[in-house]
């Protein structure tokens, strides 16, 4: 597996809280940069195994995936793959760690499309540099993580 894609930010909530958060599926999908919709279709709630449809966006540009989950284990972490129909397209995680005061949430993302369907991807979503796209995503998703759970 390449190496991820990660950033941390440090949250002054229960990391309880933010896991809830996380967990969320309606929440998640307000707070990231592409997904715009995401909705259990086996399972009701994080746990591993559980799967979970997300519609996601970007400009003109629309897709959905499906996302299993890989690890929940709450407060401290959130895991799942992703696929575009059969394809492998990425593995994203969530780390919580207490902090005084908090926790610090780490998002990683690894990409795990085949070489081949990169270029497709880049076309059927708009963006041909998924790495640094998803660096910037991660950060904004982390800002905004941290201002709701923190207002």
């Amino acid at each position: 597996m390449n190496a991820p894609i990660t950033a941390s930010v440090t949250v002054a909530a229960d990391p309880a809280q933010v896991y809830a958060l996380i967990t969320d599926l309606p929440t998640m999908a307000s707070l990231a940069e592409e997904a715009h919709a995401m909705r259990w279709t086996k399972g009701t709630s994080a746990a591993p195994g559980a799967v979970f449809k997300g519609e996601n966006r970007n400009g003109s540009k629309s897709w959905t995936t499906t996302c299993t989950v890989t690890d929940a284990v709450p407060p401290s972490t959130f895991a799942f793959d992703v696929k575009s129909a059969v394809f492998p397209v990425a593995h994203w995680r969530y780390d919580i760690t207490p902090t005084d005061g908090g926790c610090t949430v780490t998002e990683s993302t690894w990409d795990r499309r085949a070489g081949w369907f990169k270029k497709i991807a880049g076309l059927a979503t708009g963006v041909s540099d998924r790495d640094s796209a998803n660096a910037e995503h991660i950060q904004a998703t982390l800002e905004r993580l941290k201002a709701r759970a923190e207002g």
